[in-house]
């Protein structure tokens, strides 16, 4: 049996999804993350938020506020999903950064903006923004920690679902010949300084890089 690696948490429809397949799952978190108490203004009515760490860090803050007068600007159904379910309203959502930097200029730049993220974000949104003289403040609302851990094993394949999950896992591991799903394209990228065999998931979810991931390995 082919075993694959997670190395995050998989949520329980996820990993049926994935031994359903036929496939051997090990999973564990490469990373660990520290919301931060930090002081949320909230004289402003525009939030970005780029992950779901950054959203769970400011419910973490606002319980029992009033979040009507919020407008959500956000990268990502997952994202969009938890705010909603959360009470906020998503005016604008995006499949990454850049795209949700563009259509903040084309039809907001004149509004003022609160931009919360991790200290490992990255920095496309606030050049843009910068760049075309978008008002905004940024907020680290979260860090992210690597969580290295050695397995005594080889897997056939590894999921990866950020570079910084890459950087941890080869603190205590080597890749050997094992193919690498990755769940993006910087997360791609650090993949190829490591190895010649990754592939690049269709669409930023997990459930994209579980998909391709359970394809490759039944066609082999």
């Amino acid at each position: 049996m082919k075993t694959v690696l997670s190395t995050k948490m998989l949520s329980l429809p996820q990993k049926e999804l994935f031994l359903n397949s036929g496939l051997g799952l090990v999973e564990y978190d490469a990373l660990k993350i520290e919301l931060l108490d930090v002081e949320i203004p909230f004289d402003c009515q525009n939030y970005i938020f780029t992950s779901k760490n950054a959203v769970k860090a400011f419910l973490n803050q606002t319980k029992g506020l009033d979040y009507s007068k919020f407008n959500i600007f956000c990268v990502g159904g997952k994202t969009k999903a938890l705010l909603e379910e959360n009470g906020l309203k998503v005016v604008e959502i995006a499949e990454n950064a850049s795209e949700l930097a563009e259509n903040i200029i084309k039809r907001h730049q004149n509004e003022t903006f609160v931009f919360l993220c991790g200290n490992k974000r990255r920095g496309e949104l606030p050049d843009i923004l910068t760049k075309n003289n978008v008002q905004y403040k940024e907020l680290e609302v979260y860090h992210t920690n690597l969580n290295p851990k050695a397995f005594k094993r080889d897997f056939d394949g590894i999921l990866f679902f950020s570079p910084s999950g890459i950087r941890s896992f080869l603190l205590e591991n080597t890749l050997g010949n094992c193919t690498l799903f990755c769940i993006g394209e910087t997360t791609a990228t650090e993949a190829r300084k490591h190895s010649k065999n990754s592939i690049l998931a269709n669409k930023p979810t997990v459930e994209n890089v579980l998909v391709q991931a359970i394809n490759h390995f039944k066609h082999l």
